[in-house]
């Protein structure tokens, strides 16, 4: 992605599954091909529905361990985290101040602002932040009454000096810097000068060489000849002698008097302490507000590892949008990545029944009663007219074969079933075979926590008042799904606490078998598995006969039965 490109997220549910995660990677790819499509055909393809942007896939939970299966299976990485999509500062454009350095001089501090139309300049060494200076900051220093050894006590390279006069250094180092005495002008007789001028001192004096003379003998650290007047050479022998510094400058005596603390350096004056800065993963929101509080024209922004990147004012947040989403496998605002009410959602892309999402305005929606999200986004490739390679291939299959489990679930169509078989063809892969290696890389927890197993597939739903929390895990192996309830029995409870659920429910399903183990916690659960299955349950679990899928069979029924 070019920098300063839009990045349009596509994202599952939280804890999401195999088809959560492969829908995401395979529909971003899918839009960016369509993309790439229309730059080339124009708006010829009626199909072609994409934002001038990039589709980045993300996710919003941690991988379980069939999907890492996949993933690795088919060459693929990890979609990137995405816990908050909520408009974060990266997200708005910032103005990109440069920063300076410590030691320039007010007047280049004050010619640099007026040249860029800011108010605030960043002070920063190696693109670390060191300080801050402000257009306050310069005139409330014309405004101060210092004393005369203001120049020297801020450490003023003789290079400032020299560019605020518009000078030429005749004898001396520019580089060096101007560390004791005070500034002074000699304006009185030469006779009289040696009763004021101390060792140390600069003096600005005009063109008479008695007066040079004199302060030099009195071992000023620098003269300031003014009004181009010529040095001549015995001075300037003498300069070098005593290690006078010799400048000339085209400005008269007095302009050269109040002009020369313009060249004292920013770092005397700047903020360094309690600053306030922000960073690009702040969420703007909880930024608005210190904003608001403190009256700050700009704040600084730094990026995760401390360097500077540029300034933001309240005036950057006018007119924000917010990250544009596009939701896969699931439209449910509990199970959506946190910040979703906030975001701008383009599309919805999805088999499970119609949820509580809200959105800003009309969206893309597609939803069909299919047996997995993959098999939508197959048919869309095809609708398309859009070449599947090989790894998107087995990625869709991969879902499919997932929430079917192998074509077993009553959600199975025959439309997910010949989608399988021709992605599977042009994965090259047999289903088959392929599922038992996926199914047991899924199942295989034995050295999970009781949390690790609970989050590997689970979701929440609100039905007719209550808060349901359910999970699944499916196995083809039995004794497994016993080892995975005892580990489970003792976390139930505290899950359903922790999530604020009225029951929890989770299914440990036998694919070969073709039933489910239900365990259960709140003091709902049982009636209302009676009431759904006509079960009754027995030591806080039910064995449901026929019962595979979460979505089609499980839900419906809890519904029905609330209703």
């Amino acid at each position: 992605m070019s920098q300063g490109e839009k990045k349009i997220i596509v994202i599952g549910h939280k804890n999401p599954d195999t088809d959560s995660i492969c829908s995401a990677i395979s529909y971003a790819n899918l839009k960016n091909k369509m993309r790439e499509k229309k730059n080339q055909l124009g708006e010829k393809s009626a199909y072609i529905q994409v934002e001038d942007g990039i589709y980045e896939p993300c996710r919003a939970g941690t991988v379980n361990q069939e999907t890492k299966f996949v993933l690795k299976y088919f060459g693929v990485n990890e979609p990137q985290l995405v816990t908050d999509v909520r408009t974060q500062v990266s997200d708005i454009e910032i103005r990109k101040t440069p920063g300076v350095a410590r030691n320039i001089s007010l007047k280049k501090a004050w010619t640099i602002m007026n040249e860029l139309g800011v108010v605030t300049l960043p002070i920063t060494k190696n693109n670390r932040l060191e300080g801050l200076i402000t257009i306050g900051d310069i005139t409330s220093s014309y405004m101060e009454a210092y004393d005369s050894t203001i120049l020297s006590t801020a450490h003023t390279q003789y290079s400032n000096i020299v560019e605020t006069l518009e000078a030429t250094v005749i004898v001396g180092d520019e580089r060096a810097y101007y560390t004791k005495g005070k500034v002074l002008v000699a304006a009185a007789n030469p006779d009289l000068m040696e009763d004021y001028i101390e060792e140390n001192d600069l003096v600005i004096l005009g063109n008479r060489y008695e007066s040079q003379l004199c302060a030099i003998e009195m071992k000023a650290a620098c003269i300031i000849v003014c009004e181009g007047a010529p040095v001549s050479l015995t001075i300037r022998k003498m300069a070098e002698d005593r290690g006078c510094t010799v400048i000339s400058t085209p400005f008269d005596t007095f302009t050269a008097a109040r002009l020369i603390n313009q060249s004292m350096p920013i770092s005397y004056f700047m903020k360094k302490d309690r600053l306030i800065t922000f960073n690009t993963d702040d969420i703007v929101e909880e930024i608005s507000e210190t904003m608001a509080k403190i009256r700050h024209r700009d704040f600084p922004i730094l990026d995760a590892n401390g360097y500077y990147q540029g300034m933001i004012s309240r005036r950057n947040l006018l007119g924000m949008e917010g990250k544009q989403v596009i939701l896969v496998d699931h439209n449910e605002k509990t199970q959506a990545v946190n910040g979703i009410q906030s975001a701008d959602v383009l599309e919805i892309i999805d088999h499970h029944r119609l949820g509580t999402i809200e959105t800003m305005g009309p969206v893309f929606f597609r939803n069909q009663p299919l047996g997995c999200t993959a098999t939508i986004v197959y048919l869309m490739y095809q609708e398309n007219d859009i070449p599947i390679e090989k790894h998107i291939a087995g990625l869709l299959c991969s879902a499919i074969i997932s929430d079917t489990l192998l074509f077993r679930s009553p959600t199975c169509t025959y439309i997910d079933k010949m989608a399988a078989q021709h992605l599977a063809t042009i994965a090259g892969i047999e289903p088959e075979v392929y599922a038992k290696e996926m199914f047991a890389a899924g199942s295989n927890l034995k050295n999970k926590t009781a949390e690790q197993v609970f989050y590997q597939d689970f979701k929440e739903f609100s039905m007719e008042g209550k808060k349901i929390g359910v999970g699944q895990i499916s196995s083809m192996n039995p004794e497994e799904l016993i080892e995975i309830k005892n580990k489970l029995d003792d976390y139930l409870e505290d899950a359903r606490q922790k999530h604020g659920v009225d029951v929890i429910l989770f299914m440990l399903t036998d694919i070969m078998e073709e039933s489910t183990l239900l365990l259960m916690r709140g003091q709902e659960a049982a009636g209302l598995i009676k009431s759904a299955f006509g079960v009754e349950a027995e030591n806080q679990c039910a064995m449901l006969k026929g019962v595979v899928s979460r979505k089609k069979q499980l839900i419906p029924n809890l519904s029905a039965a609330l209703q």
